[in-house]
């Protein structure tokens, strides 16, 4: 399959088919946007919003939460405010979320059948990481939404006059709806 992915690529690039997505690295609508790497939602997302290349800073994990103050999603999302003119940010959770309900002992249990080691395991929590809420989910979309829409806000490294909201897409329809805080 990366086979095929790179054969497109060449005739992509050969072709000339990048220009219509040419646009600088600062999103003109200085919004950043943290959503879920869901499929559902690479094309179903932006054609909800109507955004389009260049128009927003989008970061996508899994669940499109944050839980950790330190991680890559609010390092990113401090990148985009102070580097690249963000002033909003959207945390745009979805309907029927495959992190929700996640298992950390069944995520475990599936890393050992597919060859992880044991001592591995062991390894990492003797190096102080809980894997147990690491690799947890959420039990509610909305509340996960709630939390790290609040986490964003109150980070002490956030600059106070950025605008952070929070909004649940259906993942079908693309509806949008706004999480109160």
């Amino acid at each position: 399959m990366i086979e095929d992915i790179m054969n497109h690529n060449r005739r992509f690039v050969a072709e000339g088919e990048y220009k219509k997505f040419v646009t600088s690295k600062y999103p003109d609508k200085r919004i950043a946007i943290v959503t879920c790497m869901d499929t559902r939602l690479t094309e179903l997302l932006p054609a909800a919003l109507g955004i389009k290349n260049g128009d927003v800073k989008m970061i996508k994990n899994a669940g499109g939460t944050i839980t950790n103050p330190f991680d890559s999603t609010l390092r990113a999302l401090l990148v985009a405010v102070y580097e690249l003119g963000v002033n909003e940010i959207m945390v745009i959770g979805h309907t029927e979320c495959g992190v929700q309900g996640m298992d950390a002992g069944h995520m475990l249990k599936l890393m050992r059948e597919r060859g992880v080691s044991e001592e591995h395991i062991t390894l990492m929590r003797h190096c102080g990481i809980d894997l147990d809420s690491w690799l947890h989910g959420f039990e509610e979309t909305p509340s996960a939404v709630h939390d790290t829409v609040d986490l964003i806000k109150n980070h002490p490294l956030m600059a106070p006059d950025v605008t952070v909201k929070g909004y649940i897409i259906d993942s079908t329809t693309g509806e949008l709806t706004y999480i109160k805080p």
